[in-house]
């Protein structure tokens, strides 16, 4: 879905439109569903940011919401000192900067900048969802080196891991061979 957004005083507004995966709650807030492992919502009533993840909670999840506050850390829309755990379990959510200026929103500027975050980690879940896409093909559909014909399996004359007349030594890691 496309979001337009005029930022700037009454008589001077840049228009910028942003094409993301973004709904609106009943309670007013901007639900942003673009990222691969964290769903984000910015609540211009409360004027924060909150990061939930995805599905579970993981070590992908936490370094992204480690990023993501990192970036908006460094682009000055957070307050460093506020970035804390969320309410909800995986959560992580911060508090947007107030403006020193009348006519700025912080929450328009908080989704430019979420929005140029997406646009920055999006070639990192894609390419990881395409190895991962890719691993299930190659298990489903493997190529003629991998793969044999049912019954066409190679004969040998040693086969498996445990060798005829082979006996483990408990004590060492010698073996004992038995006749």
């Amino acid at each position: 879905m496309a979001v337009t957004i005029r930022v700037g005083k009454d008589d001077v507004k840049e228009t910028i439109r942003l094409e993301m995966d973004i709904r609106k709650s009943i309670s007013g807030d901007l639900m942003i569903f673009d990222h691969g492992d964290i769903d984000i919502v910015l609540s211009a009533s409360t004027n924060k940011v909150t990061a939930f993840p995805k599905e579970a909670m993981n070590d992908l999840v936490y370094g992204a919401q480690n990023r993501l506050f990192a970036f908006l850390r460094k682009r000055g829309v957070i307050v460093a000192e506020s970035i804390q755990a969320g309410a909800f379990c995986g959560a992580m959510e911060g508090t947007l900067q107030k403006p020193f200026k009348e006519g700025i929103e912080s929450a328009k500027l908080a989704l430019i900048n979420l929005n140029s975050f997406i646009e920055d980690e999006r070639p990192y879940f894609e390419s990881l969802e395409a190895i991962i896409a890719g691993d299930d093909n190659a298990l489903i559909h493997p190529d003629k080196e991998h793969s044999t014909e049912l019954g066409e399996v190679p004969q040998s004359t040693d086969q498996g891991s445990i060798r005829q007349g082979m006996v483990r030594d408990p004590y060492s890691l010698s073996y004992l061979y038995t006749i």
